[in-house]
């Protein structure tokens, strides 16, 4: 495009904009095709001023045109620690159109959830789930965008948009293909780091085509531009210092030439030199300038109008100014006959917050608010935050305020910033709530406040920022304040952190410590089955020695009459299954720990005193004593309950594990497969290498060995990482076992031995002998049966020996079937035989199919054959099925 007009809606900011407009209306097009046709998503990307606005109105114009809902919404730089900001004026048109009653059967079970974030739900009690509001969104987004169809988003200056918006919207982006809805996002390059701009490469990614990035005007361009604004008897010398002066820039172009206008500047080469002055006036210092020689009031409303930045209406501003509402309304005139500000676009649909008035471009807004002295700029957000709360607005909604107040000992702002904290953390916003947190411990709190203040800031990063919250609860353990009750807590956090910060040992050492200061009493008993509990799943060297029977000594009285004693008797059952001891006093020890066959109050899934990792011993002691009833209670139990308490994260992706590890130990393949990829797809939003994720990947890798599809589990493990270094916790079934078979099954015999000895090394330094649990010992003497047989003999022999100490059919079974690989003739038959008995009795299915189809080809049995494919069939081990049916076709022998 040379000097061509612009499109017809004759803004001058789509000058040279063909191929982006084409671009909208081709998406347009598709979208409007019918209901079922799938969405899309538009980037736009250019420097401040290129048209983005512009395109996102013309977008606008056309879609409202092809009678399509639009619904907008833009970040502001001031506005980024303001949680779900963006979400929510972007939801406005819908939710201010539904009843209560509407907007409850529209989100339906996502109401509750996502309804405090979107403000229009009070929010409940305690912290809600980050990841469970992120997912609440993306479906309240779906469903109200099912009931608007064709419906078009777009959001502005995204690289200011707050970060719960930007993970919502990332998420929403990469499940687009179902749902017809137009999304077009503008956004600046850069501006953002970390998290923020983590999630805006996700939404570009998820575009699924090129970033449209935005070029400057070329000089025919401006030439046209600047024809089209002040007559075509601009000449051509004038029209290139346009260019030269703006770089093609359209906003600053337009800014250039309406001075030119207001000054009455001729657009001859003569006059040229002049517009660099006239420039300069627009931005920056020159556009600070000019609004000083508007009047000191005026310049005081353009202050508060910035300090506001959105929502700016006439009567606040005027209060947050001091002045009285005629002044006020003398100066938005006049800031708006001077373009600083205007009034609300209808067509761009930037109308929020009831607001009257805006700054005319989001340059201007950072250029006033970057020109109020620092005190004054203080002093009017304690005003503003003021203001908001005497109006009856909340605690968080004043904090991005309070946030800018200089710190001056003041209890009632650090009360205010606590409380902030409480309600961002109620609504799905951590990171809002530490930097209430941290704000408040600038100011500073009283001495007795000020060790609360950091335990609260301990608990709200604890799942974001472990590393952080380390620090805040050491420092306010180390001061006074934190007593009685609260202080264990804080110990039990602080060892939690340390958990998850791959710091185990420090975590036992720490819970050790503050036991060892505690009189005796319920207090001291939690934080030594907290230490026990932290060793018990360490996956190192044991801690210390004599641990286990110190257990067993403390767990031995106990009788199940409060928590602490229960934790005891789960922590001793577990120990116990670990180390292979009966499984009979395994199941008993945990049945005493339960309450009617049921978890104790205050021993819940959401109940913070102990957290998941007591309860998860607890499913997994009776999981491979092979009381899977119990087990898949639990694991069934654990997922419904955070699913109706929309608790998502690690806590939901575990819960989906181990739904799928019941499966596994059951024999229902397919379905652990199922549970097991919802797991790892779960694990892989918290973050890899954590204990969850390595749980869902190595139960997966089984899953599929058990299914008999080997090149799927390779290659989930070369996907998900499923290689050495292992995790300092211990993961359930061993990963050395595991990867070990796996190694066997592509054919990788060297290094299966070689992983399997190192599995044994680990197990017996742990002194972890349960054979189901960990077992590398009758994988090793398969590997090795041909190339040392004598080894492999006592491998299996130990196998045998340490199954019958345990005593479970499972594990009696597994290594009477071991036992027969390695014979040959009647013995194989008679051991064989043996082991079908045992699993038979066993809840374990697949193992029960593989020791008949076993059976049947060494007693060469067409009928052992079939019961054993029937199972095979029934189980989804696809590998036993395809294994008994080339038996049974080749029909050698079998009788």
């Amino acid at each position: 495009m040379t000097e061509g007009r612009p499109p017809t809606s004759g803004s001058a900011a789509l000058w040279e904009r063909d191929a982006e407009i084409a671009t909208v209306t081709q998406a347009l097009d598709v979208l409007c095709v019918d209901q079922s046709s799938s969405g899309s998503l538009l980037v736009l990307r250019g420097e401040a001023g290129l048209g983005k606005t512009a395109l996102l109105a013309e977008t606008r114009r056309i879609a409202e045109r092809r009678n399509c809902t639009v619904w907008s919404a833009r970040g502001g730089e001031t506005l980024r620690s303001v949680p779900f900001n963006v979400v929510r004026q972007l939801l406005q048109p819908a939710l201010v159109s539904l009843l209560p009653e509407e907007a409850r059967e529209y989100l339906g079970d996502w109401y509750d959830i996502a309804g405090p974030a979107l403000g229009i739900v009070d929010p409940g009690e305690g912290s809600a789930d980050p990841q469970y509001v992120c997912d609440g969104l993306v479906a309240a987004v779906r469903r109200l965008a099912r009931r608007e169809w064709p419906l078009v988003l777009l959001i502005d200056d995204a690289h200011w948009a707050d970060q719960e918006t930007l993970r919502w919207l990332a998420a929403f982006a990469e499940r687009l293909d179902d749902l017809s809805v137009l999304v077009v996002v503008a956004r600046r390059p850069g501006e953002v780091s970390g998290d923020s701009a983590r999630h805006l490469d996700a939404v570009a990614a998820a575009a699924g085509r090129p970033v449209n990035n935005l070029n400057a005007l070329t000089p025919e361009a401006t030439a046209g531009l600047t024809r089209a604004t002040v007559g075509r008897h601009a000449d051509d010398p004038f029209c290139r210092e346009v260019w030269a002066v703006t770089g093609g820039n359209p906003y600053d172009t337009v800014e250039l030439l309406a001075k030119v206008q207001d000054s009455e500047l001729q657009p001859v080469e003569g006059r040229a030199g002049e517009l660099r002055a006239l420039n300069r006036s627009a931005r920056g210092g020159g556009l600070v300038d000019r609004l000083k020689g508007l009047g000191i009031e005026a310049t005081r409303f353009a202050w508060a109008a910035a300090i506001l930045g959105t929502g700016i209406s006439v009567d606040l501003v005027a209060r947050l100014a001091s002045m009285n509402d005629d002044i006020a309304e003398r100066c938005a005139e006049l800031l708006c006959t001077a373009r600083i500000l205007t009034g609300p676009d209808p067509a761009a649909g930037a109308e929020t917050d009831d607001g009257e008035l805006e700054f005319v471009h989001p340059l201007i807004a950072t250029a006033v608010y970057n020109s109020i002295p620092p005190g004054v700029c203080t002093a009017m957000h304690g005003v503003a935050a003021q203001i908001l709360t005497e109006t009856g607005h909340g605690a968080a909604e004043a904090s991005r305020h309070l946030l800018k107040v200089h710190p001056d000992e003041d209890d009632e702002l650090v009360e205010q910033l606590r409380e902030a904290a409480r309600e961002h953390l109620a609504v799905g916003a951590p990171d809002a709530a530490r930097r209430c947190l941290e704000r408040a411990l600038l100011e500073p709190p009283e001495p007795e406040v000020h060790a609360r203040v950091l335990y609260e800031l301990g608990c709200a990063t604890l799942l974001t920022a472990p590393a952080t919250t380390i620090d805040h609860l050491q420092n306010a353990l180390a001061m006074p304040g934190l007593d009685g009750a609260e202080r264990v807590d804080a110990v039990f956090r602080l060892s939690q952190a340390l958990l998850h910060n791959d710091q185990l040992e420090e975590a036992v050492r720490t819970v050790e410590a503050e036991a060892a200061r505690q009189e005796p009493g319920p207090a001291r008993m939690r934080l030594q089955a907290v230490q026990y509990m932290w060793e018990g799943i360490y996956a190192g060297e044991a801690t210390s020695a004599g641990r286990s029977e110190r257990l067993a000594e403390l767990a031995r009285p106990c009788t199940g009459r409060d928590n602490a004693e229960r934790a005891l008797l789960i922590l001793r059952g577990f120990d116990a299954m670990t180390h292979g001891e009966s499984a009979e006093e395994v199941a008993e020890l945990c049945d005493r720990a339960l309450v009617n066959g049921r978890l104790a109050p205050g021993l819940g899934w959401t109940d913070t005193e102990w957290g998941i990792e007591l309860l998860l011993m607890l499913a997994n002691a009776y999981a491979y004593a092979d009381r899977l009833d119990r087990a898949e209670a639990l694991y069934t139990e654990a997922l419904r309950t955070y699913e109706t308490a929309r608790w998502g994260g690690g806590h939901l992706a575990l819960a989906h594990a181990y739904v799928g590890v019941g499966h596994r130990r059951r024999g229902r393949l397919r379905e652990a497969e199922t549970s097991l990829r919802e797991g790892l797809r779960l694990a892989e939003r918290v973050g890899r290498g954590l204990p969850l994720y390595w749980t869902a990947t190595c139960n997966l890798v089984d899953t599929l060995l058990a299914r008999g599809q080997v090149d799927e589990a390779w290659s989930i493990a070369e996907q998900y990482g499923f290689i050495p270094p292992y995790p300092s916790t211990i993961v359930l079934p061993d990963p050395r076992s595991v990867r070990g078979r796996l190694l066997l099954a592509v054919g990788r015999t060297d290094d299966a031995i070689d992983e399997l000895e190192a599995a044994g090394k680990a197990a017996a330094v742990r002194g972890h002998h349960n054979p189901v649990m960990v077992p590398w010992t009758v994988d090793l003497a398969r590997a090795l049966a041909t190339r040392d047989p004598a080894r492999a003999a006592q491998l299996a022999g130990d196998a045998r020996r340490q199954a019958e100490r345990f005593g479970t059919d499972t594990a009696i079974g597994e290594a009477l079937r071991c036992a027969a690989t390695l014979e040959t003739g009647q013995r194989a038959v008679r051991l064989a035989a043996q082991a079908v008995a045992y699993l038979e009795a066993s809840p374990c299915q697949y193992e029960h199919a593989a020791a008949r189809v076993e059976y049947g080809i060494a007693a060469r049995s067409v009928a052992e054959l079939n019961r054993g494919l029937a199972l095979a069939r029934s189980c989804g081990a696809d590998g036993l099925v395809t294994q008994a049916r080339e038996v049974l076709e080749t029909g050698r022998g079998l009788r």
